[in-house]
């Protein structure tokens, strides 16, 4: 009976249970039931994620309990994602405002952006990136965080995801050097010129976007598919980043379980694969210079499309 549930540790023990019990899936920032109900339970209590151990005994009140037991019913019946129901998803030891305007913050990028992409930045001179395919914001932002003398754009499709950056922006107040730009990929931004493009765009294939589990249809669709094989956006991108990228310029994109298709398709561009600490995640590096290299072939696999 949870009239027995009294302290925060109670709580998160008793959330993930159900959570389990419920056979939930779990993709949306955590990988497993005790962190996501952590994440619940110290968010409707309005208490920090590195919250200290100590204070998982201190004991909640009614109201509070009543509060976090209301979502946790919610996330079991409705399979929404946590970072949706508490508002509020962290990214590279950032929060961020989270919200089915734009995919829950979520990415191996930022374990990059932590690193200081080392070493593929490592002698290159950064003074200008872009975030493409920007979402949330949360990627662009975190580069600005991380580099207080990176000029910053966020570029993205949907209005609304641009709205939901905008807030994230202002909420680090970043806007002296982060600007949000609506644009399809690279069709909009001019003549704009970058150090380094980093993107995570759409790359669910048609056939994967269909079976994924419900917590994935509250995400906008238009943030996750892709196309047949994954790569309609990402080819296009290859294709269009040598008017936009600096000649010592590096291109960074993920495109997941898209990446055996990509190396398929395009078997002689060298992709460098980046492995991250819990091993490969589907994110190549690829220099200005290759992408030139490189370029008639990467226009008949886009021209294809």
């Amino acid at each position: 009976m949870t009239y027995e549930l009294a302290t925060i540790i109670d709580l998160i023990r008793y959330a993930a249970s159900r959570f389990n019990a419920a056979e939930l899936t779990f993709g949306h920032s955590h990988d497993n039931a005790i962190d996501e109900a952590s994440h619940l339970v110290l968010s409707c209590l309005h208490l920090p994620p590195d919250l200290p151990p100590a204070y998982g005994n201190a004991r909640v009140t009614a109201s509070e309990k009543a509060r976090v037991l209301a979502l946790v019913d919610r996330r079991v019946q409705t399979r929404e994602p946590v970072a949706y129901m508490v508002g509020e998803a962290w990214f590279a030891g950032m929060p961020f405002k989270s919200d089915p305007r734009a995919l829950v913050p979520r990415s191996p990028i930022a374990e990059l952006i932590e690193d200081g992409f080392s070493p593929w930045l490592d002698g290159r001179e950064v003074g200008s990136a872009l975030d493409l395919c920007t979402g949330s914001g949360c990627i662009g932002i975190a580069m600005a965080a991380y580099n207080r003398r990176w000029r910053v754009d966020l570029a993205d499709i949907s209005d609304a995801a641009l709205a939901l950056a905008r807030e994230n922006v202002a909420r680090h107040q970043l806007g002296a050097r982060v600007r949000a730009i609506r644009s399809d990929l690279f069709a909009d931004l001019g003549g704009e010129c970058y150090d380094l493009i980093v993107s995570n765009p759409p790359y669910v294939t048609d056939a994967e976007y269909a079976a994924l589990p419900r917590e994935y249809a509250h995400e906008p669709k238009l943030g996750l598919a892709a196309g047949a094989d994954g790569l309609d956006l990402a080819l296009r991108i290859l294709r269009d980043a040598p008017a936009h990228l600096a000649g010592n310029g590096l291109l960074i994109v993920e495109v997941g379980d898209s990446e055996r298709a990509l190396t398929a398709l395009l078997p002689d561009v060298p992709f460098v694969w980046i492995e991250f600490k819990v091993g490969p995640m589907g994110v190549f590096a690829l220099q200005a210079a290759d992408l030139a290299a490189h370029a008639k072939a990467i226009r008949a696999a886009a021209g294809a499309r």
